[in-house]
């Protein structure tokens, strides 16, 4: 760690793995060893206020147990990006450490993690009309010709490429003719927010289920406590303000979706009458399910996280032996 404090400690997973529970259960035996813990939820929903049941969001009593960041900040009818979550994370995780507490990050958002640890950049995307031009003038010039040019604009590409290496010379000189930067520009920007985004996330621990089918059960257990709850009163509520729409972030999450097209499909009326209610079931906890499979490719992805098995009996206790291990080693 090159930042002062406590090490920031990441607790990620796919969702209904049991992350509340173990972020709690470290808070509590932390705290109770005189080491105070602040979450920083790194979930895209509950950003929003007003969507509690759907988000699984953490109870008040949950969030009395120890503070709790970027939860309810924003009205669902605005946007918040993975660049704005990364800024906001480090400048939490700096202010908490200054607290003299630890800055425990907990959540599924896979994207936000990366735009953390790894850092985000605006590269342009592909153009077809400019590849096209590109290859037009190689199959005159040749891509060493093409290779040449590129070392005038962008020397430290053009110095790692063969002058044969179609390809990345395409890429490279696409880069340079859409943005007017060189690609190495965009390379160091990146480069620049991983080394910032390592140092401020810190020990990456993931709970990750060993059987999917036990994962399976959770999210059909919990959407079914969704809907005995009232998931569908809100989501009727939030459509009765008028000033939202199936088109916004906050609405394509999941199981908000699901619930939208259900009544766009049966009308927001009243809970009179019959309601296909084993459809929106259905739907919920399939898109729920692909969700999670996401989030485990994700994290499959993350060679330096260390994976508990969340199926475990005793994941919890793991979970906090882990964080525990971790700083005595860090003491």
């Amino acid at each position: 760690m090159t930042e002062p404090g406590l090490p920031a400690i990441a607790l990620a997973g796919p969702t209904a793995s049991g992350k509340t529970a173990a972020a709690l259960a470290i808070a509590e035996r932390l705290g109770a060893r005189g080491m105070p813990v602040e979450i920083v939820s790194v979930d895209s929903a509950l950003v929003y206020r007003g969507m509690d049941i759907g988000t699984a969001k953490p109870t008040p009593a949950e969030r009395a147990a120890a503070p709790h960041h970027l939860i309810d900040i924003l009205d669902p009818r605005e946007r918040y990006s993975a660049a704005e979550f990364a800024a906001d994370a480090r400048r939490l995780i700096a202010e908490i450490r200054a607290r003299g507490a630890l800055p425990l990050l907990v959540g599924g958002t896979m994207l936000y993690f990366k735009a953390l640890t790894e850092g985000l950049h605006d590269m342009p995307p592909a153009d077809p009309a400019v590849r096209t031009a590109i290859d037009a003038e190689a199959a005159l010039r040749g891509w060493p010709a093409l290779h040449a040019e590129l070392a005038r604009v962008d020397p430290s590409t053009a110095a790692r490429l063969a002058p044969g290496d179609s390809q990345r010379i395409q890429r490279a000189l696409e880069v340079w003719r859409i943005a007017g930067q060189p690609l190495s520009h965009f390379h160091a920007i990146e480069k620049r927010a991983a080394s910032a985004g390592s140092a401020s996330a810190g020990a990456i621990f993931s709970l990750e289920p060993a059987s999917r089918a036990w994962l399976h059960e959770r999210i059909a257990r919990r959407f079914d406590a969704m809907l005995a709850e009232g998931f569908l009163d809100e989501v009727r509520a939030l459509r009765a303000r008028g000033d939202l729409s199936a088109a916004l972030p906050s609405m394509r999450c999941v199981g908000y979706r699901q619930a939208w097209e259900f009544l766009d499909t049966h009308g927001a009326r009243g809970l009179d009458g019959p309601w296909p209610m084993e459809e929106l079931r259905e739907r919920g906890i399939a898109a729920t399910r692909q969700l999670a499979k996401r989030q485990i490719t994700w994290l499959r992805g993350m060679p330096q996280r260390t994976v508990i098995a969340s199926d475990a009996d005793d994941a919890v206790a793991q979970t906090v032996h882990a964080v525990e291990r971790l700083l005595e080693q860090r003491a």
